[in-house]
This record gives structure tokens, sequence and C-alpha cells, in this order.
């Protein structure tokens, strides 16, 4: 059974919507090949985005938290996003 979550949401900049789109909704198998973890998106409206995460334990989080995607997503906030998550 899986005890945590954790929820972001994060706002695009005008004009990078499809890229944001395309970059959670393509990354989406690799926190769920993660160990304990459990991942969902969803589009909130035309510039706004949420990302559920679904953890066994707080290693799962952790690990989900440090991860490749993660570490992307960050990489590319400031050009991507018009606030952090």
């Amino acid at each position: 059974m899986k005890k945590y979550g954790l929820l972001a949401t994060v706002k695009v900049k005008c004009g990078n919507e499809k890229d944001v789109a395309y970059f959670i909704s393509s990354a989406v198998e690799l926190p769920n090949n993660e160990n304990k973890t459990t991942w969902f998106c969803f589009r909130l409206d035309l510039n706004s985005f949420g990302i559920f995460g679904r953890f066994e334990d707080e290693e799962g989080r952790s690990n989900h938290l440090n991860g490749e995607k993660t570490k992307q997503l960050m990489e590319y906030a400031s050009k991507l996003l018009s606030e952090g998550p």
C-alpha cells in the first residue's frame, strides 16, 4: 500500500504549453519504473499542469525527488515555467 504522496503544480510561460505537455506526458513511464512509485500527470487549464506521485515509503519519495526526470524538469524550469513547482 502506498502511504506517501506528492502533488506539484506548474504554471507554464506563454508559448511553452506544448513543450511542457509533451515533457510531462513522455515522462510518465520513468517514475512508474522507479521502485515504489506510481506517477500521474494532468492538465488543469491552458497553462497549468499537475503532477501527482504515490510512494510506498519515504525512501521511494526521496528517490523520485532526486531522480532523473525531476532533475531535467528543474534544469528547464526557468525557461519553460512562469513560476517554480
